[in-house]
């Protein structure tokens, strides 16, 4: 199973590497991945990539906290995930592959429990100030984060309120919320 799932993001990044012939959809956009795990069908519904990243966190210190072996997984597919919205060039099926695979790291009872809290833009807001980031905004200044690893540049972009180089409040949640995600999967190594 691990072979299979090494083997399709490998797949994906390639494919991702070499352009493909499809639209390049950018980062911004709406998510129209749909799982029938995880409904967007309630008020102020997360997406289902939302829902994924931030559920993920929540179940931290709950029995259904990612392992050490999810988070090996785990960690490469987010990466992936993140590396599709930088370039913004990425084919919505490379998206929805990709969220497909993480969705299908987890048990079946951490999608219950990221279900069961039905996840809303209200969450995200709460999540965001509990850690001190302020989604939407931001003066977009050129140069910003020129030079520096990705998690630095979020650090930073989340301290400065800034969440994405297009200032769309979607878009840039996504990358903070995604390199919150990779951040806490890498403390579930061993």
């Amino acid at each position: 199973m691990k072979r299979i799932v090494f083997l399709s993001l490998m797949f994906s990044v390639i494919l991702a590497a070499c352009g493909s012939a499809s639209i390049p959809v950018p980062a911004s956009s709406s998510d129209t991945y749909v799982s029938s795990n995880l409904p967007v069908d309630y008020e102020n519904a997360l997406s289902v990539r939302n829902q994924l990243a931030l559920g993920t966190l929540l179940i931290d210190d709950t029995p259904q906290a990612v392992t050490a072996e999810q988070a090996a997984n785990l960690i490469l597919l987010w990466q992936a995930l993140r590396g599709t919205q930088l370039s913004g060039a990425a084919a919505q099926e490379e998206v929805s592959a990709l969220l497909t695979q993480i969705e299908a790291a987890l048990t079946a009872g951490q999608v219950a429990a990221i279900h069961e809290m039905k996840l809303t833009q209200a969450d995200m807001q709460d999540w965001a100030a509990a850690n001190g980031i302020t989604l939407g905004g931001g003066t977009g200044q050129p140069g910003s984060g020129q030079g520096m690893s990705p998690e630095a540049r979020a650090t930073r972009q989340a301290a400065e309120g800034k969440t994405g180089a297009s200032g769309n409040p979607s878009g840039g949640g996504n990358t903070v919320l995604i390199d919150a995600v990779i951040a806490y999967l890498q403390t579930r190594l061993p």
